[in-house]
């Protein structure tokens, strides 16, 4: 009689983790965020905003260095700007959870797949993250 070899997850185990894994993302980002915005307007709603000429770099918060920097300061824009670093680090959350689902299954073409996507999601977020 030979023995069963048993999975650690099933395949509906590994889905529902991965969509807890996004629906928290999106609500904890949702959540920086809206703080983040309430502090805003608590602190600058009565100022005038010149919406004629848009400059990125201009709040000062368009790197991940910079942005904790304003939030070691409480800044309430490096609170938004961290919301949306939550946002965009949750779908590679996602990549890096199905690697190491794929690792545990033992499916060492969808491990190395994972790994492909996963450098190429990072080498494209390197210029506009980091500088």
């Amino acid at each position: 009689m030979m023995k069963e070899k048993r999975n650690f997850f099933a395949d509906k185990d590994i889905q529902v983790i991965l969509g807890t894994l996004l629906r928290v993302g999106v609500i904890a980002s949702m959540s920086v965020v809206l703080i983040g915005g309430v502090f805003y307007l608590f602190a600058n709603g009565g100022a005038a905003i010149d919406y004629s000429k848009f400059d990125a770099h201009k709040s000062g918060y368009s790197d991940i260095p910079a942005v904790f920097i304003g939030l070691k300061n409480l800044n309430a824009k490096a609170l938004i700007q961290f919301g949306i670093l939550l946002l965009i680090f949750t779908p590679v959350a996602r990549v890096v959870f199905s690697i190491f689902s794929f690792l545990i299954e033992r499916d060492y073409l969808y491990v190395l797949i994972g790994f492909f996507v996963l450098a190429i999601i990072l080498y494209s977020l390197n210029d506009k993250l980091v500088g």
